[in-house]
């Protein structure tokens, strides 16, 4: 533990050093075995963070010479992704359209939480769900997120529905049909069948190495964009930390909102969960949405969204009166599964595996 402590340590220190310009783009970082001179450590400590540093996109190693920045956090587009060569930053395609021989979520623990519930909640389990989603599965959530993804954010910010699906149809009767929803081109084909199907406007935006192609993004008037950062079906595209960033700044200065479809990234093979696009925004413009279809299975039919304080209002004016689709034992084995530990461990034992395959 005091091992993984040490080389995120490093990993935090460096990515603020080039987040602010200390290593500007382009510019070599100093070698594994300077930069564990300086800082007391191991040469493997310092590998382990240089390799959260190039999985997420702030540096690029090229062979025999070193690790780059091509972290680009530039104001204004000038048609350049950055001096330095950036890689594809591809990967397979999600194991939902794909086979896969990752480990499934257990049986017996899912048997047994279910038992436990029933035995435990007892006529409780009787009652409607609030419109919104259970208490006891909002608040569960919203500690994961605060121990897995650092996002701070509270039980009010969070909707529960029936599948991504029904809560991309509450987003499109809050925004609005009139407005102009931008969906990444290639891209899961439900997501834009979903928007259609609620009487959505939809641009489809080109991707490129490492996100929507920032021509495509600047010139184009979506008001809405919906993005899947973290490997892009059918792509397998995922999106630098320059391109997180420049999806911001596209926000800040359209007056746009970002859907961030965080689907599956939790089992990143990287030695720590990807970046959020919601962390890093400080103006209240991006929704996020997960789905436990992926990390508990298909039979757990539900999923998430966390929503910007600024619009919890809005969302609760027009969309309020729905009552939500999941069944209250389904919400409460979730939430006991979360508070068990037992989800965080399947979903470690799962990472271990992709990062050893």
């Amino acid at each position: 533990m005091e091992k993984e402590k040490r080389y995120l340590r490093i990993y935090e220190q460096v990515k603020e050093d080039i987040i602010k310009g200390t290593y500007p783009v382009g510019t070599k970082l100093p070698s594994k075995r300077v930069m564990a001179d300086a800082m007391g450590m191991s040469v493997i400590t310092v590998e382990h963070a240089y390799e959260l540093l190039s999985d997420e996109g702030y540096i690029v190693p090229k062979q025999k010479s070193g690790y780059y920045v091509s972290f680009d956090d530039s104001d204004i587009y000038t048609g350049v992704e950055s001096v330095a060569p950036i890689a594809p930053r591809r990967r397979e395609p999600a194991p939902e359209q794909s086979v896969s021989n990752e480990p499934v979520f257990s049986y017996s623990i899912y048997a047994k939480t279910v038992r436990k519930v029933l035995a435990e909640f007892e006529e409780y389990l009787m009652q409607k769900s609030p419109k919104n989603g259970m208490f006891e599965l909002r608040s569960a959530i919203a500690w994961y997120l605060l121990r897995s993804r650092r996002l701070k954010v509270s039980p009010d910010q969070i909707i529960i529905g029936a599948g991504a699906e029904y809560l991309y149809g509450l987003i499109v009767q809050t925004f609005g049909r009139d407005v102009l929803y931008g969906v990444e081109s290639p891209s899961y084909q439900k997501i834009a069948k979903v928007y259609s199907a609620g009487g959505a406007r939809l641009k489809m935006l080109r991707l490129g190495n490492d996100g929507i192609e920032s021509d495509e993004l600047w010139n184009s008037n979506v008001q809405i964009l919906h993005i899947t950062p973290y490997r892009s079906f059918p792509s397998g595209v995922t999106a630098s930390a320059s391109k997180k960033r420049e999806y911001l700044r596209w926000s800040r200065k359209n007056g746009g909102y970002i859907i961030e479809d965080d689907f599956e990234s939790e089992f990143t093979p990287s030695r720590k969960p990807e970046e959020t696009i919601f962390s890093l925004d400080e103006e209240g413009r991006v929704i996020y949405v997960n789905t436990f279809t992926r990390t508990i299975g298909s039979y757990a039919r539900c999923a998430y969204m966390v929503l910007p304080e600024n619009l919890i209002g809005e969302f609760a004016d027009k969309t309020g009166f729905y009552e939500c689709p999941v069944p209250t034992l389904d919400q409460l084995v979730i939430a006991s599964l979360i508070d068990s530990g037992d989800f965080e461990r399947h979903i470690n034992k799962v990472r271990r595996y992709n990062r050893n395959k």
